[in-house]
Parts: C-alpha cells; structure tokens; sequence
C-alpha cells in the first residue's frame, strides 16, 4: 500500500467526523493511517523539508481544503469537527471528494482565484503544495547549474584559474582572497596552474 494522496484521504477524513463530536487531528491522522494500512515505514516518510511525515502533511491539506469549504469547522488549534454542510455531503454518499468535486462550492472557486498568500499551486494535483515547490526549486537549481556550467565551459582559461581559486578560498583555504591565493596565469596542457598559500589546517602552501 503507497502513502494516499492528500485527495483520497478527503473522504475517509469526513466519514471518522460523522459522530459530530471534536477530534483531535494527530488521533485522527493514526487512525487514517491504520484504515489505509500504512507500514512504520511509510508512517516515518518525511516530506522534502524533512519537518514533517508525508502522511501527516497530506492529512492537513485535505483538512484545509474541507476547511476551506465548509465541510469541515476547526474548533480550536489542531481541531476539528464536521458541519451541517458535512453531513449533508456524507447523506449523498459520494464514492469520492475531490479538488475537483470540491468545485461544486462557490468557497472553493473563490480559495482558487483570490491569490491568497496560503492558496496551494494546482489544486487539481495529486501531489501537496510542498511537494510542488520542493520539485519547482528543483528545477530552478537544476537549470541554474546548468547555466552555470556551460559559462564555465565558455570561460577563457585565466578565468577558469581564478574561479578555482576563488571556490577554494569561499571553502575555507586561506583566509582573504588577497592574502590567500593568487592564479599564476600559466595554463594550457598542462592543467590549472594556481597557489592557496595557506588553509585552516595550517598547511603551507597547496598548489593546482
């Protein structure tokens, strides 16, 4: 069994409020996690960020939306307790609640459209805002690296010399970029030609 996406837990999250009584939403989570049959393992998958379970994470974002819409009322912090409008969702039996099921409540377009600071990118994706974002900055080092890489490559060797020097003294050799290292300007075939004349272990002098 993989962890649920934070959609497929919308529906069970409701059914364990219809008693219509307070829940605490860390009970809730362990007794989620136990109906989908989650091992300790899946239990322990930490989100990117490496704050938070992925399961839990999941389970507040399906919290928030059927916040969002009514469906669901949090009754003090980390809380929370079904709506009229809940129960009257659950007497339809729906075989699912979705992003896009969740369409059907003026709320919800309203949560997608108004730019808020805690609106989720893509509210129709399986993965949790998150996991979006880990992914989108990703992307962003990913392609910056890229960049900065084929510069590099396009780089005069001289200039290839000094960044070497340069990288090794920003990673502690030396001390300042004038007292520390110097490009001596004689590459070609025979590689980087450079000096680090002293690092934080004291070593005398290194030489690329």
């Amino acid at each position: 069994m993989s962890i649920p996406d934070y959609q497929s837990i919308m529906l069970p999250l409701l059914k364990l409020a219809v008693d219509q009584q307070e829940h605490k939403i860390s009970e809730v989570t362990d007794t989620l996690a136990d109906q989908f049959g989650l091992t300790d393992e899946e239990r322990k998958v930490l989100i990117p960020s490496g704050r938070q379970s992925l399961f839990y994470n999941c389970v507040g974002w399906a919290r928030t939306y059927l916040v969002k819409v009514g469906l669901l009322d949090k009754t003090r912090r980390g809380y929370i307790k079904i709506t009229e409008r809940g129960l009257e969702l659950l007497k339809e039996n729906p075989k699912d609640v979705n992003a896009k099921f969740l369409k059907r409540y003026p709320e919800f377009i309203e949560f997608q459209t108004t730019g808020s600071v805690d609106k989720p990118p893509q509210v129709s994706t399986e993965q949790t805002p998150e996991e979006l974002i880990e992914e989108g900055y990703q992307n962003i080092r990913n392609n910056l690296a890229s960049e900065l890489l084929a510069e590099v490559k396009s780089s005069t060797p001289h200039f290839f010399e000094r960044l070497v020097v340069e990288l090794l003294v920003k990673m502690g050799y030396g001390g300042s970029r004038k007292d520390a290292g110097e490009a001596i300007g004689k590459s070609g075939d025979e590689g980087i030609d450079g000096i680090i004349k002293e690092d934080r272990l004291g070593l005398d002098a290194i030489y690329i």
